[in-house]
């Protein structure tokens, strides 16, 4: 009824819905709960972290740093190309490097050559001289040689060869620069390159199908001309590198079968 006042139970009810018991404490504690450190699962955490490194060390850093791919996967991913690049030009410096170091010490001839040896050499000079000097005294007069008229030579004119490819690269000093041909195995490509009266460190090789090869390595070169036979399918073609003090301009002309010309 309207004039009846609220029992003790129901004034108490409000401040039971607030208040924070026991119970519902512990009942809210038990959703969390802490890892264990038990050595099983440290020894998974290990083996985890272990099996992570070494898929990256396979899959990406020996690619781009030492160009071995044992999956294929860095190939596909441009790294194993960087790799051989970066392999390359550390071999070329140690070849410098020893190449002066080579140049910078005496020959063993030069220090081994003794009194004997240079005495046997000037022998052997008189002798030719001897020999030169013979048959000139031997040889018939003028007098006694009829005068027969010499027909005037032909020369030739060198057909101008037409050239598929042409391209031209000025490197600053300690820059290089890669030009590649796209062969198939057994193909053969003619070539031009020459620094325009400078020299250039030039390396030509090749790399596909998981092969690499090295047909030749120069240093100082002011050009060269010449055929490049493909050993496999793949790119073929050179790496120059500018150890001048100036810049230097070269141009690459190419032509023959080859797919195409690939260059920065």
């Amino acid at each position: 009824m309207n004039g009846e006042h609220p029992s003790a139970s129901e004034n108490a009810s409000p401040q039971s819905d607030t208040e924070v018991g026991p119970d519902a404490s512990g009942s809210r504690d038990a959703h969390i709960r802490g890892v264990e450190a038990t050595s099983t699962g440290l020894v998974k955490a290990t083996l985890g972290s272990a099996i992570a490194a070494g898929a990256i060390l396979v899959l990406f850093w020996l690619p781009a740093e030492y160009g071995i791919d044992a999956t294929g996967l860095g190939g596909a991913m441009g790294l194993t190309e960087m790799g051989e690049i970066k392999q390359q030009l550390f071999a070329e410096a140690e070849a410098e490097d020893a190449a002066l170091a080579a140049q910078s010490m005496p020959t063993q001839t030069e220090q081994t050559m003794g009194g004997a040896e240079l005495a046997e050499r000037l022998s052997a000079i008189e002798a030719q001289l001897a020999t030169i000097a013979a048959a000139i005294a031997s040889a018939p007069s003028a007098e006694n040689v009829e005068a027969t008229p010499t027909p005037a030579p032909v020369v030739e004119q060198p057909a101008t060869p037409t050239w598929r490819d042409e391209v031209s690269y000025t490197l600053a000093p300690t820059e290089g620069i890669e030009v590649k041909l796209v062969m198939e195995e057994g193909a053969v490509a003619e070539f031009e390159w020459t620094a325009n009266g400078a020299v250039l460190n030039h390396d030509t090789h090749g790399n596909g199908s998981g092969q690499r090869i090295t047909y030749e390595k120069g240093r100082g070169v002011p050009g060269q001309v010449g055929e490049l036979a493909a050993a496999f399918s793949g790119n073929h073609g050179w790496f120059w590198r500018n150890r001048t003090d100036e810049p230097v301009t070269f141009t690459l002309r190419t032509r023959g079968d080859y797919r195409s010309l690939k260059a920065p």
